[in-house]
């Protein structure tokens, strides 16, 4: 699974495939025709609404995709302009630094494979060097 790149349409359709879904339920829960799932499956992103009745449909969040690229990939802000900027809002406030395991597992995958070096991999992911030792520590304790 490529998480820089996300392709929402293909990743629905790879886990319809995997669920053996049949193409007339999912019409019928979806309320749309089989030529728009073939384009839903076809389009690199969807719409909220639409995405959050896939995930209820495949018992799948299809969000957490999204947040773990937002993870890896987003910049590292300022601590000086977050704190300017902390004013009273109405949205829930997330850390950055939660990891799922899907993460963990990716960025030791990268380091394991030789793709990226521990020092490459905490200045591009901004994972705390700490961090990454110990996953490789715990991993590697769980694969010996």
């Amino acid at each position: 699974m490529d998480l820089k790149n996300l392709h929402i349409g293909s990743m629905i359709k790879e886990k319809v495939t995997k669920s053996d879904i049949e193409i007339h339920r999912i019409c019928k829960f979806l309320n749309c025709s089989e030529e728009d799932i073939i384009k839903m499956y076809e389009s690199p992103g969807i719409g909220t609404e639409l995405l959050l009745r896939w995930s209820k449909l495949l018992q799948y969040d299809f969000f957490r995709l999204y947040s773990q690229h937002l993870i890896l990939y987003s910049p590292q802000s300022s601590m000086d302009y977050i704190q300017k900027k902390k004013t009273d809002n109405l949205l829930p406030d997330f850390r950055k630094s939660l990891y799922t395991k899907e993460i963990v597992e990716f960025v030791l995958q990268k380091i394991r494979k030789g793709e990226m070096t521990k020092s490459s991999v905490i200045s591009e992911y901004k994972i705390p060097k700490s961090t990454l030792y110990k996953w490789l520590h715990k991993y590697d304790m769980i694969n010996k």
